[in-house]
């Protein structure tokens, strides 16, 4: 999740880094990007599946903000059809490749000689991440800024749940959006671990790592009060 935090605010450009689709969704995201829309019935005849199917690929879509559904009125009376199409920020879907560009920024950044020099780059890319995410948190109890944080990145399509354990929220990331750059490169942890404690006034232990070969991260607080944090 540190890589995908890294490219976050490459966009306030609207870059945002998400889960990866299903094999069977970017298809039907990219059949109704060539057709400019299809309907339920549309679907079914180019993949071949029941009107059952489309409708579930077709709400996952919905649910993440891909496409939309226009409602078109027929010449003659009878129930309104609905097309489905390709929406902004499923056009950006399609079009980007994030595990590659977060590989090639990463190493790029570790292969910069002068330590003082990376060291500013990485506050920098650290600072911008916090400034981001920090927005979304506000102010509040530990359990509040928890669950404003977990909102906001599962709202940028992150797979993340709130979860508790002996009264201290958990913070759990059930993948690793970009498990080659967490093998390689523990820092790359550190960091999210570092950006997530700022954005949360308080210190977080990485209690478990995907990277030791874990099912999923999960960050819980290590200390007590709520810092402010800093403007």
């Amino acid at each position: 999740m540190a890589a995908t935090l890294l490219l976050s605010r490459l966009e306030q450009s609207n870059i945002v880094v998400r889960k990866s689709l299903d094999p069977q969704d970017r298809e039907c995201l990219n059949r109704l990007r060539q057709s400019d829309g299809a309907s339920v019935r549309d679907l079914c005849e180019i993949f071949g599946v029941t009107p059952t199917a489309i409708r579930q690929r077709a709400s996952r879509l919905l649910q993440r903000g891909l496409v939309r559904r226009d409602v078109v009125r027929r010449p003659s009376r009878g129930r309104p059809q609905y097309i489905y199409r390709v929406t902004e920020r499923g056009f950006r879907e399609l079009g980007d490749n994030y595990g590659d560009l977060a590989r090639i920024l990463w190493r790029a950044l570790k292969q910069i000689d002068d330590p003082t020099i990376r060291a500013g780059v990485m506050a920098c890319v650290k600072r911008s991440l916090v400034d981001h995410y920090g927005q979304w948190v506000g102010t509040g109890t530990t359990a509040e800024r928890f669950a404003n944080l977990s909102s906001a990145l599962a709202d940028d399509g992150y797979d993340v749940e709130l979860d508790e354990r002996n009264g201290l929220p958990i913070l759990r990331e059930r993948n690793c959006p970009y498990p080659e750059l967490a093998t390689s490169d523990p820092e790359i942890c550190s960091l999210e671990q570092e950006v997530l404690s700022e954005v949360l006034g308080t210190d977080l232990g990485l209690i478990q790592c995907w990277r030791d070969g874990k099912s999923c991260c999960e960050f819980e607080p290590l200390s007590g009060p709520v810092r402010e944090l800093q403007t």
